[in-house]
């Protein structure tokens, strides 16, 4: 069974866009007139459908919305920020320096635990 040829072109039913630009070409003003205010009425009513039907998703979207905004605040946990931490270890050489425990570990306790056997737990705070 042989291959049939794909067909090139425009598909079937399409109109050939020239001849709309020539009959338009070819009317009169009166003419002209009575087709654009057709083409204004047609906008008109299409944009009023879009405009309802985008309304509608609009409404539905908006209840959506509101529950999901009304979990979301029931869920939600604390929000602004933390209070200061309290100091958990302080400095051997120097009991001014202390440390919460948060983030990295601060320079003065490497330096004092580097070459000796001193671990974080040894600068806690009793």
């Amino acid at each position: 069974m042989a291959k049939k040829a794909k067909r090139r072109g425009r598909p079937l039913g399409s109109k050939n866009k020239k001849s709309i630009g020539k009959s338009i070409a070819t009317m009169d003003v009166g003419q002209l007139r009575a087709h654009i205010d057709n083409l204004q009425s047609v906008l008109a009513k299409k944009i009023k459908e879009q405009r309802a039907h985008f309304e509608r998703q609009l409404a539905q979207l908006g209840g959506y919305a509101s529950k999901k905004s009304s979990a979301a605040t029931r869920s939600a946990g604390r929000t602004g920020k933390r209070a200061k931490a309290v100091p958990k270890y302080q400095s051997k050489k120097d009991k001014s320096v202390k440390w919460s425990g948060r983030g990295m570990t601060p320079i003065w306790m490497r330096e004092e635990m580097k070459g000796t056997k001193l671990k974080k737990e040894d600068f806690a705070i009793k």
